[in-house]
């Protein structure tokens, strides 16, 4: 193996929102574990570091530092309602504001940035890489074939949106024949296609091919038609996940839902939640909770909002009862890999959806937004792991339904069995031998030409993985 002067100093670009950052910092704890003697700068919102930087996570990880940029709300700024209006706001600012905190944080490690790590959203990352004379290595968070969307945007734009037919086939795209227009993100073909979001993902589709390397929190053989066309458009296309077998940071069962889990019987257990963002309208939460207690479906739901949101009662009776759990938090990954537990409500983020995979758990998909309900087709249609809801609006029956044909049904055991195929593929990719690992060092390689690779052994040996 050859490998180059090491590169002393990697700055790390941000997109602060929804889980964003808690994503690329894992990533960039599984690189610094690797390279413990390259300097890692962490930039982000002062909020949200102050959440990921904890005196009890951080500990092992000396070599990343978190360095605060501006958020880009002027003084005496008031919310407006609008989700998508304070990032708007950062992204007119953060090419300059990142530039600012990069020589700060040089000047106070003394070495200059030799490589840029980026969240994929931060397209602008690349020309910022390009000026410093630099690598660029951005992560995508979400799956592969959201990814092939958005680098085709072009093309679907020009064979799609002129129809404005959301029934079309996406056949035009290699492995995309049982897809639909319908089944695109916002703003991709059709409406939206001005807002903050839309424009920001379609200039990162412009610009990611001429990226050093590609990185994705997925593996390689959950989509294999889709890798290798993008294989095709990237200089290097890497396979750094699934995080979720990589853990970085202990683990705690602060609720107590693992001994809960522990007292029921194998794959009858319902496991709710729908991320950090998503939040279900109230007839739709009323119609999931009569559900499940009609049902007599035991569950364990992961819930945000005020208790006060469900029926009256519901949560007093399910707890007094023994049939269900309301937490504010879980430890999603151990949930879903405990025996007990035989289906996954969820919104479909590829996060989540990873995690289900890799416990080896169905899915039943309510999408909200972006890829989300992408990953519904491709889990429902293509993998055949996850069923989505009727008319895609939770009703009692609808919920009842699917929550039978899950738990109870040869077609749930079957969907159960498809899971657990993919959660080999998973496992083997992340081994010493597996194509994950290949790529992380293929990656490190890229970032700091090395360590050696007995050390690259000893590491992949001595981590806990799965």
């Amino acid at each position: 193996m050859n490998h180059k002067a090491c590169t002393q100093h990697v700055a790390v670009l941000v997109f602060p929102f929804a889980s964003h950052p808690d994503i690329l910092l894992h990533f960039i704890r599984i690189i610094s574990a690797m390279a413990p003697d390259v300097k890692f700068s962490f930039l982000s919102l002062a909020k949200s570091n102050s959440s990921l930087f904890t005196e009890s996570n951080s500990k092992g990880f000396e070599n990343i530092k978190p360095y605060k940029v501006w958020d880009g709300l002027p003084g005496g700024y008031a919310f407006s309602g609008n989700p998508l209006e304070p990032i708007d706001l950062f992204l007119k600012v953060a090419p300059g504001s990142f530039k600012k905190v990069i020589e700060e944080a040089e000047a106070e490690i003394g070495q200059k940035v030799g490589c840029l790590i980026s969240d994929a959203f931060l397209w602008f990352a690349g020309e910022m890489a390009e000026e410093m004379q630099v690598p660029w290595v951005p992560l995508w968070t979400s799956g592969q074939r959201s990814l092939l969307v958005h680098v085709g945007t072009d093309v679907i734009r020009e064979k799609v949106g002129a129809s404005g037919e959301k029934d079309q086939s996406l056949d035009f795209l290699p492995g995309f024949s049982a897809f639909h227009a319908s089944d695109l993100p916002e703003g991709v073909a059709f409406e939206n296609s001005e807002s903050p979001i839309a424009v920001m993902v379609h200039k990162m589709g412009q610009k990611l091919p001429q990226a050093t390397a590609v990185a994705i929190n997925s593996f390689q053989d959950i989509d294999l038609e889709v890798v290798f066309e993008l294989k095709k458009r990237f200089h290097k296309f890497l396979h750094v996940g699934p995080f979720s077998l990589t853990p970085t940071a202990p683990i705690h069962d602060e609720h107590g839902c693992l001994e809960w889990l522990d007292k029921h019987k194998r794959a009858s257990v319902a496991y709710i939640s729908f991320g950090s963002m998503a939040k279900l309208p109230p007839h739709e939460l009323a119609a999931l909770a009569e559900a499940l207690e009609e049902g007599g479906f035991p569950f364990i739901w992961s819930f945000r909002g005020n208790e006060k949101d469900f029926p009256k009662g519901f949560v007093e009776r399910t707890n007094r009862n023994g049939l269900g759990k309301v937490v504010p938090w879980v430890s999603q990954t151990k949930v879903l890999n405990h025996s007990s537990v035989g289906v996954f409500v969820t919104h479909c983020g590829w996060n989540s959806v990873l995690e289900s995979i890799t416990g080896g758990v169905p899915m039943i998909c309510r999408p909200f937004l972006a890829d989300q309900p992408l990953n519904m087709r491709t889990l429902e249609v293509l993998w055949r792991i996850g069923v989505g809801i009727e008319g895609g609006v939770l009703t009692k029956s609808g919920a009842m339904k699917a929550l039978e044909l899950c738990l109870s049904s040869k077609q749930g055991n079957e969907m159960r069995e498809r899971t657990s195929i993919l959660k080999v593929f998973a496992e083997e990719a992340v081994k010493s031998y597996g194509r994950t690992t290949e790529d992380l060092n293929v990656l490190v390689n890229e970032i700091i030409c090395g360590p050696s690779k007995p050390k690259w052994l000893d590491w992949v040996t001595n981590l806990n993985w799965w």
